[in-house]
């Protein structure tokens, strides 16, 4: 007789529940403005991994989508426009509308692999800035949209998501954990699978009845909708869409080093990917460079004593070190996992 399968929590769920009692920290208040920082990035780069990690379409343009949603909830809040729809139906609106450049991105480049779709998607992401600098009388220009409002929620009033970073840290948490659950769940269909199947090989999968184009839409659709969502929050929690250049290529190429890094195809993986990279880069690299201010190792204001200056050298190797010991990456799926480990 055999036995029942054991139910585990997947490890990603495990991860979200230790962040519920983060805020009680004795630092929270110092940490808690950017980790709700991190919630928004882990968004933006689990729409990344939809494309890269599932799928295996090389993807260097998700901050212009991540702009997308943005500069939507922008035009439908602020009051210079006659929207002010209000923080559910722009972030609803930027899901759908970011979804839906995705298709458009995605439908002439079905043909387009590896180098030449990634060289198109860098295209399409600076084409994207560069229209958001331009068009100042929709976009604001270089000052950007602002102020962008709060949400308005029963018993929570402006003052307390702009001095409390509770309220928002809560709400982008509840967030992403909607978005892991759907995540998982497209992981273990249809859909997934034949993501799946298309980045081991796209001929083969083709040839056992997979539409491949279709599965390529839905993938840059899905991946897409998760970036405008994630923009939405960004500019929600900023009040501001921000300069332009906030959603340039160096915003994707983070994005996209936080999934390697974690693991290609790996929920879990991409959320330690941007707790360790994003975390560095926002939270522990400004801290370093306020304890040597404090402690009075760089009296004469050196810019070689500053840690911010060495940062990037730091994560470049780093990463370096990574990809030669650990090529699949700290917490890979398990697919990826034994095609590494294959000999």
């Amino acid at each position: 007789m055999n036995a029942r399968p054991r139910y585990t929590v997947p490890t990603e769920y495990l991860l979200l529940a230790c962040l519920v009692l983060f805020p009680l920290g004795a630092y929270a208040n110092q940490l808690g403005s950017q980790m709700t920082n991190l919630l928004i990035f882990a968004i933006l780069a689990l729409g990344l991994n939809v494309v890269v990690g599932y799928t295996g379409l090389l993807h260097l343009g998700i901050a212009a989508f991540f702009g997308i949603g943005a500069y939507i909830t922008g035009i439908l809040t602020i009051q210079g426009y006659p929207f002010q729809t209000g923080f559910v139906i722009a972030a609803a609106m930027s899901t759908l509308l970011a979804g839906l450049a995705g298709i458009l991105l995605g439908a002439p480049t079905m043909r387009l692999r590896g180098d030449y779709l990634a060289l198109v998607t860098l295209g399409f992401g600076e084409v994207v800035r560069f229209s958001l600098r331009n068009l100042e009388e929709i976009t604001g220009g270089v000052r950007g949209l602002n102020p962008v409002p709060p949400p308005s929620i029963p018993g929570l009033d402006d003052a307390t998501w702009i001095n409390d970073y509770r309220a928002f840290f809560y709400l982008t948490l509840a967030l992403l954990t909607l978005v892991v659950i759907v995540l998982r769940n497209l992981e273990h269909s249809r859909l997934g699978r034949a993501w799946v199947a298309i980045r081991e090989d796209e001929l083969a999968a083709s040839c056992m009845g997979i539409n491949v184009n279709r599965a390529k839409l839905a993938a840059f659709a899905v991946g897409s909708a998760l970036a405008g969502l994630a923009g939405c929050l960004y500019a929600t929690k900023l009040s501001t869409t921000a300069d332009p250049n906030t959603y340039d290529f160096n915003r994707s190429i983070m994005m996209l080093c936080c999934v390697i890094l974690g693991g290609l195809g790996s929920i879990r993986g991409t959320l330690v990917g941007v707790l360790l990279l994003m975390g560095f880069d926002t939270i522990l690299a400004p801290a370093l460079d306020q304890w040597i201010q404090a402690s009075n190792i760089n009296p004469q204001g050196y810019a070689v004593l500053t840690f911010s200056n060495w940062r990037l050298l730091i994560f470049g190797l780093a990463l370096i070190i990574m990809m030669r010991v650990k090529p699949e990456g700290l917490l890979p799926s398990e697919r990826v996992k034994l095609e590494f480990q294959h000999p």
